[in-house]
């Protein structure tokens, strides 16, 4: 028999409300460890969790991408682990493998074919960055900034980055600024996420938006304006960084996350005044969903890979032990309580 420890949603966060820890629940699993055929067991390393599941926790996550999760049934997520029982000829026990729908399980069975296999050395050794920046955190922010910022070497652009400190905007400032532009300037909640974007990341500077007033700040860091804005965030701060964006600038809508808790479509609606200066300025703001270029994941993994192994990029992670702590150290990101990829180390 298979004995495991999972995670169910156990209660939606109430109307415009935040998550909490008690809307998860952790229980007991028992059921039959007997594989079929192309099935495997695996035991679960690492699981991450990301923004964009506060709209899982919901009846409508209001994106056609993604299912909402069911009440009193496994929570799923991104994952990584190792195959400790085979009846899969392409993994072998001792494969290291990674799901986009990783169920929150110490252990469980899987179809082989629903699991990528994955080489430990593409990431040196660290298995969590497969759910960070060599995953689909750091696709977004090297396709986002690709595909969808327009940077042009030698032209002095100047980047911010909202949610700087985060898995994504913590990796999306670093593509900035080797991809050619002249200025990266981070927003985040503290002194210490500053800090550790100018001095660890390489970002030009950062604004802590909790501290004074955050366009006056703007101005400072960006004395010629601001082209290109990768906007994690939404809300307030994103009008700010608009307000004062150059003509024919581009916003890469990636996530808005103070926007996650309240009933709202997605994208959320835009001010009146934001909404202008999109338009008057000839701003494009475009939605980037990094699953629409699925055919250019295998080559920007290996760029990833490389950048990280040569240094050219900083992984910054917050880790948090036990499948007992997955609804705190959820509300926890949610609440911009991690620096860097909010990962749950499950087993060594």
């Amino acid at each position: 028999m298979l004995k495991a420890k999972g995670v169910v949603l156990h209660s939606r966060p109430g109307k415009n409300g935040h998550p909490v820890p008690e809307n998860f629940r952790v229980e007991e699993i028992v059921k039959p460890s007997e594989l079929e055929e192309e099935e495997v067991l695996v035991r679960t390393l690492y699981l991450s969790v990301d923004p964009y599941m506060r709209c899982r926790m919901n009846d409508d996550t209001g994106a056609d991408y993604l299912l909402p999760w069911r009440l009193e049934e496994p929570v799923d997520g991104g994952g990584v682990g190792i195959v400790e029982a085979s009846k899969n000829k392409a993994l072998s026990v001792g494969s290291i493998v990674t799901s986009f729908n990783w169920r929150w399980q110490t252990y469980d069975v899987k179809n082989g074919s629903l699991l990528q296999k994955v080489n430990p050395v593409m990431v040196n050794g660290h298995l969590s960055y497969f759910l960070g920046a060599v995953g689909i955190t750091g696709l977004t922010a090297l396709l986002g900034v690709r595909e969808k910022g327009h940077v042009t070497p030698g032209t002095n652009q100047t980047m911010v980055v909202s949610g700087a400190a985060g898995a994504c905007g913590s990796i999306a400032g670093q593509i900035g600024r080797l991809d050619g532009c002249e200025r990266v300037v981070g927003i985040c909640g503290s002194d210490q996420k500053c800090q550790a974007l100018v001095t660890e990341l390489g970002f030009t500077s950062a604004v802590n938006y909790k501290k004074g007033d955050i366009s006056s700040s703007l101005r400072e860091h960006c004395p010629k304006g601001i082209d290109i804005y990768f906007d994690n965030v939404g809300g307030p701060i994103s009008d700010v960084v608009i307000s004062q964006m150059n003509t024919g600038g581009h916003v890469i809508l990636c996530g808005q996350i103070s926007q996650y808790n309240k009933d709202v479509p997605y994208p959320p609606p835009l001010s009146e005044d934001t909404q202008d200066s999109l338009r008057l300025k000839n701003i494009t703001r475009e939605r980037f969903v990094v699953l629409n270029y699925m055919e250019k994941h295998e080559e920007s993994l290996l760029q990833l890979s490389h950048m990280v192994k040569t240094g050219q990029i900083k992984v910054l992670e917050t880790v948090v032990n036990g499948i007992e702590n997955m609804g705190d150290a959820f509300c926890s990101m949610m609440t911009g309580g991690n620096v860097g990829k909010q990962i749950v180390k499950i087993s060594d």
